[in-house]
């Protein structure tokens, strides 16, 4: 009688830790950003840093994420997505991972597949594309002078929705 009190008691416990393993990963979110403005008026055209303004921004963009969870930052491997990466992953404790921006699809699997709430800094040409991927709709690049979106993509179980946030960032001099 006593074991199968046990094995009854084992059982429902293991039944309510699936339960709430499975309602924790059916929702979370992935934040997709363009990086700051960069600096166009130094010799490293291929890779330039950001500029003073671009430097405030990657600040405030730590700020807005100052009280939501992030679990991971990816960025590419450029010095301009990194600095505008690292003010937030730096204030959450985490390291920045890189990922490919000419492998969005496989990248935007990856996202879907860990589950988890993440900071991705891109490019104009890729911050939009990625999020439509990640919900299954297709959504262009962006202009060159837009620096201050913010895409919010929730999944909830095998489906998308976006939030596109505008931020109300203004350098100063």
């Amino acid at each position: 009688m006593k074991i199968k009190y046990i094995l009854i008691v084992l059982i429902v416990l293991g039944f309510k830790t699936d339960i709430t393993a499975q309602n924790n990963s059916d929702i979370f979110t992935i934040y997709l950003v363009r990086h700051a403005e960069k600096d166009l008026s130094v010799d490293s055209y291929a890779d330039p840093a950001l500029t003073p303004c671009g430097k405030q921004r990657a600040n405030q963009l730590s700020n807005f994420f100052q009280d939501i969870n992030l679990e991971a930052v990816y960025s590419t491997n450029y010095m301009r997505t990194k600095n505008t990466a690292l003010p937030t992953a730096e204030a959450k404790g985490l390291k920045i991972k890189d990922y490919n921006a000419a492998e969005l699809q496989d990248f935007s699997e990856v996202l879907l597949g860990c589950k988890k709430d993440v900071l991705v800094v891109g490019h104009s040409n890729t911050t939009g594309v990625l999020a439509g991927l990640l919900i299954g709709e297709k959504i262009e690049a962006f202009d060159l002078d837009i620096y201050n979106r913010i895409y919010q993509v929730v999944i909830s179980k095998n489906s998308g929705r976006i939030h596109l946030f505008h931020s109300a960032f203004s350098c100063k001099d």
